[in-house]
């Protein structure tokens, strides 16, 4: 009996240090390879669009899917709109969208901004920045150009008349 209550007594002690070890080296080390912080901000965005509207200038782009890195983006956090009305002239922020869709199904994959202070005639500079949820900021989009005019007005449907069709040779 006392045999095995040594051996018990072994057994208990060498499966104690075993749990403490596997618990000590799971929590330690690298997870995944580091990441500068050049490659954790969004990627550029490089489509964003401008068209005159009823009620301003509207700015549309595309959600950045990675970061600069070319990593899976998971974090986005907002967008900054910025604006000159010359080339090289002073940027003045006009904007902020706060994006909220982080960990959803579904995320919304088109973003759109209407400037409502511009005069008609004036030429605007826009660029969008993107941001993640900590903080790193993309660098500035493509840079568009637009003279504020009358948004053309959506067909009448009182006289519109449907084209002719023209057979196909």
């Amino acid at each position: 009996m006392n045999r095995e209550t040594g051996r018990a007594k072994w057994l208990t002690f060498a499966l104690m240090v075993a749990a403490l070890a596997s618990a000590a080296f799971a929590g330690c080390g690298v997870k995944s390879q580091p990441i500068p912080p050049e490659a954790a901000r969004p990627e550029r965005i490089l489509g964003l669009e401008a068209a005159n509207a009823k009620d301003g200038i509207l700015l549309t782009w595309d959600r950045p899917d990675n970061y600069a890195g070319g990593q899976k983006m998971r974090d986005l956090g907002s967008f900054a709109i910025s604006r000159t009305q010359e080339v090289g002239g002073p940027v003045e922020k006009i904007g902020d969208i706060q994006v909220h869709d982080e960990g959803r199904f579904q995320v919304q994959d088109t973003f759109t901004f209407i400037d409502g202070a511009t005069v008609m005639g004036r030429t605007y500079h826009y660029q969008v920045t993107s941001s993640t949820t900590d903080g790193y900021v993309s660098e500035p989009s493509n840079d568009v150009t637009i003279v504020r005019k009358a948004a053309s007005a959506p067909p009448n449907p009182d006289n519109f008349v449907v084209p002719t069709p023209v057979p196909i040779r």
